[in-house]
């Protein structure tokens, strides 16, 4: 009972922050083609599978509804935009638009990698919260332990990458292969904290609910805003951009972090093109579980992942009119 006491004290209240896109909408697509264009199938930048909504965010809720019910206040990051089956009306959810958090120069943005570093702005938002993306989902109960220690400092989950500069080196320059945009930009994050502290993190996000200190994020920024600021008008995702394993980069550097690596028993990521993914979440059974979408899942992908979130999730949560 002392070590929830003390927890307490040391963070209060605690929120939860979703991104959230319907990429169906025709105000919202008429949006993005005049800024960059219409989506190309096979482009890991600027795909469907970047703005698809099947309802995601839907089945996440429940999955908070029914294995979180200690978070205080959830928050929607959208763009002029809110989901249909939301009910507005619960005080524990708010639609934050993109124009409440960012600057003019980065609207409107189709560009997640931007949007994450203006979050900690959100009016109202507690000092300790939590971060997802709206595929991500809680598998099993959770508790405020599962995200914060003892000390109120976030557990940092990370895939363990040993080896991880070399390993990008010996990729680009020996087998001249390719590096995905989304690794550029981690490794962007990696070596700006590398020059500052002398160390080189080759942890890699494990691509699902994290949790953040509200102060970190500003020290961090104020740390490396010189970095972040030639990035404002990246409308969508470019090779500059800076991921925000960042944060958690400088948490490690400074001691503001517990490092966790993950397993598939804690944090599993199924690509919902690949049909033997669901079988594996279902021998895990991990605690986080993220729906992966991408240039490489087509439509038929889609319905399958939504008639197994409908399966898993079942009961409408207080979320819902």
């Amino acid at each position: 009972m002392q070590k929830t006491a003390d927890m307490e004290q040391n963070m209060g209240e605690i929120d939860l922050v979703y991104l959230w896109v319907n990429g169906s909408d025709p105000k919202w697509q008429a949006k993005h083609n005049a800024c960059i264009g219409k989506t190309e199938a096979n482009s890991d930048v600027n795909c469907d599978g970047r703005y698809a909504d099947n309802d995601e965010l839907k089945y996440s809720l429940r999955s908070v509804d029914m294995y979180a019910p200690w978070i205080h206040r959830i928050f929607i990051v959208t763009d002029d935009q809110v989901p249909s089956w939301l009910d507005t009306s619960n005080p524990k959810v708010r639609i934050v638009d993109h124009t409440e958090i960012m600057p003019p120069q980065s609207l409107p943005c189709f560009n997640a990698a931007l949007i994450e570093h203006f979050l900690w702005k959100i009016p109202g938002l507690s000092e300790h919260f939590l971060f997802a993306n709206d595929d991500m989902f809680i598998n099993r109960p959770v508790t405020p332990e599962t995200f914060f220690m003892d000390d109120g400092l976030p557990v940092i989950r990370f895939n363990r990458r040993p080896f991880r500069k070399l390993t990008l080196w010996f990729k680009r320059n020996v087998q001249r292969r390719r590096l995905s945009n989304y690794i550029k930009t981690i490794k962007n994050a990696a070596s700006l904290v590398e020059k500052k502290y002398g160390v080189y993190y080759g942890g890699k996000s494990h691509h699902n609910i994290d949790a953040y200190l509200k102060s970190d994020c500003r020290h961090t920024e104020e740390i490396f805003w010189e970095d972040i600021e030639p990035t404002l008008s990246n409308h969508v995702r470019k090779p500059n951009d800076i991921q925000r394993n960042l944060y958690y980069y400088v948490a490690l550097a400074e001691k503001r972090g517990h490092l966790q690596y993950v397993n598939r028993r804690t944090s599993f990521k199924l690509n919902i093109e690949d049909e033997s993914h669901y079988r594996k979440l279902g021998k895990y059974n991990p605690l986080l579980f993220c729906l992966n979408d991408s240039e490489y899942a087509d439509n038929a992908d889609r319905q399958r992942a939504r008639a197994f979130l409908a399966e898993r999730f079942p009961e409408k949560s207080q979320f819902e009119k």
